[in-house]
């Protein structure tokens, strides 16, 4: 999604809201590499914006790409967890970025149907 991300993770004993922490710390700094490294049009309109918004606040270093906060569900049944899987996959098609689920080159999907993706995933069964 262009605007927002959602998740199904796992932990072995790493608390989540240290896994959220460094996830988006580390892809703060991927991204805005990125944005410096492609020749996008709007470079230097989001390189200022991430740069004002974190440039006000102690813990942040230069840029601020996220949203403060998530919103977590605990997963704990199974058929709760594939409602979530579903939705998660459908979102790109209710948002009417593509057609089928597995259109999406972002999404785990595209796994789930045969084909590889861009994402490395653990099937939830």
């Amino acid at each position: 999604m262009s605007s927002h991300l959602h998740m199904i993770i796992s932990s072995r004993g790493e608390p989540l809201p240290g896994i959220l922490r460094d996830f988006k710390k580390f892809t703060s700094i991927k991204i805005v590499e990125e944005i410096d490294r492609i020749s996008e049009s709007r470079r230097e309109w989001m390189i200022r914006l991430f740069k004002d918004e974190g440039g006000e606040l102690i813990r942040i270093r230069n840029h601020k790409v996220w949203q403060d906060g998530n919103h977590p569900i605990l997963l704990t049944k199974a058929k709760f967890t594939r409602q979530k899987l579903d939705y998660i996959h459908n979102n790109p098609v209710a948002e009417e970025i593509v057609g089928d689920p597995a259109h999406y080159l972002y999404s785990s999907a595209r796994d789930y149907t045969g084909r590889k993706g861009y994402l490395e995933i653990e099937f939830i069964e």
